[in-house]
């Protein structure tokens, strides 16, 4: 399951949290983000709580976008214990994705 964030909401739920933590920095309109959110959410349950996943609205929140450098969608950024690990944009695979995510590229 993914969490919507915003700026009032990010600190609590990215940066706060203790664990990792996958944001998705995204648009509605953007064709590679409505590609990549099934995936998210497949993840997700595969990941069982060992991995959050927070999806923030770039149109909606561009004071975040701006803190974080994201000029492209999708971004996604990697926060282990509020801390930014590093960062990936547009769509993969799931299995490019999911290696990533685990450090394997």
């Amino acid at each position: 399951m993914t969490t919507e964030a915003n700026a009032t909401n990010f600190q609590t739920e990215v940066l706060g949290f203790p664990g990792a933590v996958l944001v998705d920095f995204y648009t509605p309109e953007c064709g590679p983000c409505r590609q990549m959110a099934p995936l998210l959410e497949e993840i997700s349950r595969e990941r069982n709580g060992n991995l959050k996943i927070v999806k923030v609205d770039v149109a909606e929140n561009q004071q975040l976008a701006a803190q974080f450098r994201v000029s492209a969608m999708p971004t996604f950024i990697l926060f282990k214990e509020g801390q930014a690990q590093k960062q990936i944009i547009g769509a993969r695979s799931k299995k490019q994705f999911t290696a990533w995510i685990d450090g394997q590229n």
